[in-house]
């Protein structure tokens, strides 16, 4: 078993999320970025820091955290911390009522961060207004412009 994003860690991170949101309901490409925005908070304007360091495949983690996000899903569903509903946008997924009293019960410096980021990307990017994707566009921006910096500039004249 990975001890590093596996099913179990990514499952208790997407319950941190989903308490957070709790009573509303969160389809997986939401859990995806906020996820992401969970660890890397430092990368979104006014963040707090990061939990964890910047990776040069950004991009494809973020593609990786899907299937890693829909097995954690699995495990907190058989655990009875996460149900799923299908609706006419898609399948949601919420928090139990017990999820909030199984997260108090672990005791990590790590998950009182997570909760800590948790709580400022809901109140920072769950309003009605907004959504979190749009949030996310500050960091897949931030991705594409240094990918076009590290990218050599091929001159009209080099092209044959």
């Amino acid at each position: 078993m990975n001890p590093l994003n596996s099913s179990l860690e990514v499952g208790i991170r997407a319950l941190v999320l989903l308490s957070e949101t709790f009573p509303r309901r969160l389809d997986v490409a939401q859990l995806v970025y906020l996820d992401h925005a969970m660890l890397h908070s430092g990368d979104l304007a006014d963040g707090p820091p990061s939990l964890h360091p910047d990776l040069p495949i950004g991009p494809g983690e973020l593609g990786m955290r899907r299937r890693l996000i829909e097995q954690g899903l699995v495990v907190l569903m058989r655990a009875g911390l996460a149900d799923m509903t299908a609706t006419s946008d898609g399948f949601l997924y919420g928090a139990t009522e017990e999820a909030a009293s199984f997260l108090h019960v672990l005791e990590a410096p790590y998950l009182g961060l997570l909760t800590e980021r948790a709580a400022w990307l809901v109140s920072t990017y769950m309003h009605e207004e907004s959504d979190v994707r749009d949030g996310m566009k500050q960091i897949t921006q931030r991705w594409f412009d240094s990918l076009a910096a590290d990218t050599p500039q091929t001159a009209e004249r080099d092209v044959p």
